[in-house]
């Protein structure tokens, strides 16, 4: 493990991880639901959406996940569409925040001169961007929990057992390709040659 690598993604494992869950939460609220408004969640706040088991796997494992943001479908004017904006609410704010934090750092070349403090800020801002197009990819992958489902279940019609078969097999089926993947040589999901193709069309 590599504490120096880790210190750097850390703003932006933050940032990223926050912001995805905040915008889930204000999504529900302005759609008719006010569960995670009432749960504290509609904040800026990173110690209302980190759940600690999900972070200690991020720090030590790779991989992990944040506190999930409840909605009660009772209370949303058009189900299907509404879970399908909710769940695109948290990938899409990545995606923005990715292409934010990156076109800051081409701004910022030019006008800076070159030194140990500028190298260590345009690498920590590098590394948030790179999480944050890391976290659109990964949570669009149709694999249960992730966004990905809940958008793909939105458009399809399926029986209400299938989905929940689906749900039941996704979990060992994501923490299996996880595993995988950041354990051995073997990439399942290139997300970081498509993360690395972002930052470069970005910058």
């Amino acid at each position: 493990m590599n504490w120096q690598n880790t210190l750097y993604a850390l703003p932006g494992i933050l940032l990223g991880l926050t912001v995805h869950e905040y915008c889930h939460a204000f999504c529900a609220w302005k759609l008719g639901d006010s569960t995670a408004r009432d749960q504290g969640r509609i904040s800026l706040n990173p110690l209302k959406h980190i759940d600690p088991l999900g972070f200690l796997f991020i720090l030590f494992a790779g991989f992990g996940w944040a506190k999930p943001v409840q909605f009660n479908p009772e209370n949303l004017r058009n189900l299907r569409r509404d879970k399908a904006l909710i769940a695109t609410a948290g990938p899409l704010s990545n995606l923005l925040l990715g292409i934010l934090l990156i076109r800051i750092v081409s701004a910022m070349l030019p006008l800076t001169d070159p030194g140990v403090h500028t190298e260590r800020l345009v690498h920590v801002l590098v590394v948030a961007a790179s999480i944050n197009f890391g976290l659109f990819i990964f949570n669009l992958l149709p694999i249960p929990p992730l966004d990905g489902s809940h958008i793909a279940f939105s458009g399809l019609n399926l029986k209400p057992e299938t989905e929940d078969m689906f749900r039941k097999v996704g979990m060992p089926v994501l923490f299996g390709i996880l595993i995988v993947q950041n354990f051995t040589a073997v990439t399942i999901l290139p997300i970081g040659e498509m993360v690395g193709a972002m930052v470069r069309f970005f910058m």
